[in-house]
């Protein structure tokens, strides 16, 4: 919404660095809630054993008795502002004989933020929030399994209304569900084995439904192995791997002519819509439906697509790739723009030289491969996209919890250590969890504070 957005447009921009996954909307439902998932590193698909599993697995409630009700408060990424807050709260209640029931509300305050009109001029000030509420049902499969379900509203609240021409509100209503499975006791009585497949749903859409993004459609698998089990003590450690289940595509020759789009959806040549190449495949940045992104966003950074145009500029060549050459002056065998490599004045595109010509170069007019850049994917660019959740809790009885974590995302330059304790007594829990990493980093020293009542 062009200058309307201060505070709200870099917390998305954080946030979408956070979770290595700008290309989806509605990312503030992949912030962790708890303080007990927040000590492990955020590590809770297997064990999900309290109300928290109607986020983290709904399958987990179907195992619970009883009723219990959570609260959690944090002051979110407070390396990045000072009134950002994340309030998350959950319930679960068991039906005899018909299962177990629970939700949970989650809201995200973003604080104020000045609005502007086009020019600059200040308009005052309104505040942003984003939330969502889902309910929950779970129901065992056998004694050692069950499953669960989600069903949620979310709502974000980025403004009132559009700036300048702009049409509609900043605001967006979207629905989605989730899934999980939770299976028990594998390998005799040491391992739980769990499942979800989250924020299934329609593409989230603000002012312009053309640039809607696809939900953070989320993959988790995950382990608690109980390293140790007397009357005591226990130790338990826990690994989940996440995936988001979003296919993205930047702007990208797929046909291998040299250019981006140039024809409609029907293959006719064109200047207005021509963002598709002959045979009517898009090659303007996009997303795939979510029917499709299951399956291919497991190679869309490896085996789909064609050589990326890496340009920023709004020129006349912007959708050109390739044709200019740069000299590795240095020979280190890359191209160093700040130790004075140069381009070829004789590969540039304005001389005349077309796409296949002897002479055209590889690199963009910012030293940026393009030509052939498709050949330079691996499985790696695959591998890169997981995300790694880590925790090891040990429990003094049934009163006493130590837990320690490591959250480690290489794509989104996440690499933090986790620790937190828990408290329960007659019903009564109390967790802490504190994210430590590097000075700066959004996520250092956050802390998330938890309470809990069963009955």
């Amino acid at each position: 919404m062009k200058s309307m957005f201060t505070k709200g447009a870099l917390l998305l921009i954080t946030l979408s660095g956070l979770s290595a996954q700008s290309e989806a909307g509605a990312i503030f439902l992949l912030i962790a809630p708890g303080a007990r998932a927040g000590g492990m590193g955020e590590s809770q698909v297997a064990i999900a054993d309290d109300a928290y599993a109607s986020y983290w697995n709904p399958a987990g409630l179907g195992f619970l008795k009883g009723t219990e009700l959570g609260l959690m408060h944090v002051n979110w990424l407070p390396n990045l502002a000072d009134d950002l807050y994340y309030d998350f709260f959950t319930m679960r209640h068991e039906i005899p004989n018909l299962g177990t029931v629970g939700g949970h509300l989650i809201y995200l305050g973003l604080g104020q933020q000045i609005r502007t009109d086009e020019t600059g001029q200040n308009l005052g000030t309104f505040t942003s929030y984003m939330m969502a509420f889902a309910g929950s049902y779970s129901a065992l499969l056998s004694k050692k399994s069950s499953f669960g379900l989600n069903v949620k509203v979310s709502y974000q609240h980025l403004a009132e209304q559009g700036a300048g021409a702009e049409k509609g509100k900043g605001t967006s209503t979207d629905f989605g569900f989730d899934i999980g499975y939770l299976r028990k006791d594998l390998l005799g009585s040491r391992l739980d084995f769990g499942a979800t497949i989250t924020n299934i749903g329609p593409k989230v859409s603000f002012i312009d439904p053309a640039q809607a993004d696809p939900q953070p459609t989320n993959l988790t698998v995950g382990m608690n192995l109980k390293l140790l089990k007397s009357k005591y003590n226990r130790l338990n450690f826990s690994y989940d791997i996440q995936k988001i289940l979003v296919a993205s595509y930047p702007d990208m020759d797929w046909d291998g002519n040299g250019a981006i789009g140039g024809y409609d959806e029907y293959g006719h040549q064109s200047t207005k819509n021509a963002d598709y190449n002959k045979e009517g495949k898009k090659e303007i940045a996009h997303t795939d439906p979510i029917y499709l992104a299951i399956f291919t966003s497991w190679v869309d950074d490896w085996l789909l697509g064609g050589d990326i145009d890496r340009s920023t500029s709004s020129g006349s060549n912007d959708r050109i790739i390739g044709g200019y050459d740069w000299q590795d002056n240095n020979n280190n065998g890359k191209i160093d723009l700040d130790e004075g490599e140069i381009v070829v004045a004789g590969a540039d595109p304005a001389n005349g030289l077309e796409y296949g010509d002897a002479g055209w170069g590889i690199y963009n007019q910012y030293g940026q491969k393009e030509v052939g850049s498709a050949k330079d994917r691996t499985i790696m660019n695959e591998v890169d996209q997981l995300v790694h959740h880590i925790g090891l809790e040990y429990w003094y009885s049934n009163y006493f919890a130590l837990r320690t974590g490591y959250l480690y995302d290489k794509t989104g330059k996440i690499y933090n250590p986790t620790f937190g304790i828990g408290l329960r007594f007659a019903g009564y829990g109390f967790d802490f969890g504190y994210t430590s990493g590097p000075p700066g980093h959004p996520l250092t020293n956050t802390m998330r504070f938890s309470l809990g009542w069963e009955f």
